[in-house]
């Protein structure tokens, strides 16, 4: 159980294809919904569809279902739609943080903000462009938080298998949401611990990543304590793994890969935990050096090599990609301490290593 399987993990029982089904055909009921409202929302559905159709890698639906079925839970379209909701949240999260971040771009196309920019400018409508692109950004990064409450109760099961959900979906959404905060804050006050690098990455992606979406299958499939026990043990590391690969792509990330401009979180100042080991060993001038680039929105290309050279030669690029194995190796490991439906246990082992060894 320790190799890739030919056939992702997200496309077994045609899983990518139901969930881009239940997404679009939700979508599709929001579009006719807005445009009766007023035909100036057909942009904002028009927005939300290109960004949750047009790319995503599933992998937190792919969670909540294998571990559905891992628990036991028996196959529906209902549950594939209900546990799609995820992908609003996920949506939410980077619309909210690439405005946070003044990112330009989001799997290769403008940014939300970007784009309501863009179409102001076009439009030659008065008032400041860029505050109406926040504007836009802001609400329909909250509209897409809307929409996955609506469609995890609109998805046809049964009201009380929903609301054995209900509390593992809330605590998901907030823990997603004071981490962008915790996030936000340790920028602002120049934290650069490592302790507070992993709390970070731990409440703003980690658990709701893998371990959230995990208790939610499981939850859904009425599973009992020691299941929910397991998919924590699994779950929180596996979600600090995949962060950490986050964190190492937003450095040397590809950017024809990523859709990111190369060393990205360099310009933005993130107090990743690659950063914070980096700064933990480095010595006095080179800790000069790091600081003096990191969060520079105008750092080029040079000096992006730079900075990589310096979190290289520190030794922390090798340290988190140590910590990275070292994470999968745990989740992987707790896998083996509960039963589970072999196809599902194989897929949670097949989705933690293409979360924690991809490029993009």
């Amino acid at each position: 159980m320790t190799h890739a399987a030919p056939v992702s993990p997200v496309d077994r029982a045609g899983l990518r294809q139901r969930i881009d089904k239940a997404l679009t055909e939700f979508l599709a009921g929001q579009r006719a919904w807005l445009a009766a409202v007023d035909d100036g929302l057909l942009p904002v559905a028009e927005a939300i569809e290109a960004f949750v159709l047009g790319g995503g890698k599933r992998l937190r639906p792919a969670f909540g279902y294998w571990g559905y079925r891992g628990a036991g839970g028996i196959d529906s379209d209902q549950v594939v739609a209900t546990l799609a909701a995820l992908e609003f949240v996920q949506a939410s999260a980077l619309i909210h943080d690439d405005l946070m971040d003044r990112s330009d771009t989001r799997r290769g196309e403008p940014a939300v903000h970007r784009r309501f920019a863009a179409r102001h400018r076009a439009a030659g409508w008065g008032g400041d462009a860029d505050a109406f692109g926040d504007a836009s950004a802001i609400l329909l990064g909250d509209l897409c938080l809307v929409w996955s409450d609506e469609l995890l109760h609109s998805a046809g099961l049964a009201p009380a298998t929903v609301a054995r959900a209900r509390p593992v979906f809330d605590e998901m959404r907030t823990e997603v949401t004071v981490g962008q905060y915790l996030d936000v804050l340790t920028q602002a006050t120049g934290d650069t611990s490592l302790d507070r690098a992993g709390k970070v990455a731990r409440y703003k992606s980690a658990k709701y990543t893998v371990e959230r979406p995990l208790l939610l299958g499981a939850a859904l499939a009425g599973a009992p304590a020691e299941v929910h026990a397991a998919y924590s043990a699994y779950g929180l590391p596996l979600g600090e793994a995949f962060q950490l690969r986050d964190d190492v792509l937003g450095v040397f990330g590809d950017p024809e890969r990523t859709g990111k401009p190369a060393g990205d979180d360099l310009r933005e100042g993130k107090r990743t935990y690659l950063v914070a080991a980096a700064l933990e060993t480095l010595d006095p001038a080179g800790r000069e050096l790091l600081l003096g680039g990191l969060g520079a929105p105008d750092l080029d290309a040079a000096g992006v090599t730079r900075l990589r050279e310096l979190i290289t030669t520190s030794g922390a690029l090798a340290r988190t990609e140590r910590r990275i194995t070292a994470l999968t190796e745990g989740a992987l490991a707790a896998l083996t301490a509960v039963d589970l439906d072999t196809e599902a246990r194989q897929a949670l082992v097949d989705l933690a290593i293409a979360a924690t060894r991809r490029a993009d």
